[in-house]
């Protein structure tokens, strides 16, 4: 399976925070809530997570995957 993760790039701020997107449902809640949880699993504060849900939610679809992909390692 190819990774789209940027782990151990620059920017990305919670790279222990996995989350399996390729091959998954495309809707935008269903991607949210489950970089909610691995975010919550991570250690994130309440801050840090909405901030995460601002960035995320702030745009079209492509910014919530953009989101997704400065904040968690993504495969």
């Amino acid at each position: 399976m190819p990774r789209v993760s940027r782990q151990g790039e620059e920017g990305v701020k919670f790279p222990k925070a996995r989350v399996k997107l390729v091959g998954e449902d495309s809707n935008a809640f269903f991607i949210l809530g489950k970089v909610n949880k691995a975010l919550r699993r991570a250690g994130a504060s309440a801050e840090e997570m909405a901030q995460f849900q601002k960035e995320a939610m702030s745009g079209d679809y492509d910014e919530l995957l953009s989101a997704c992909l400065r904040w968690v390692d993504v495969y």
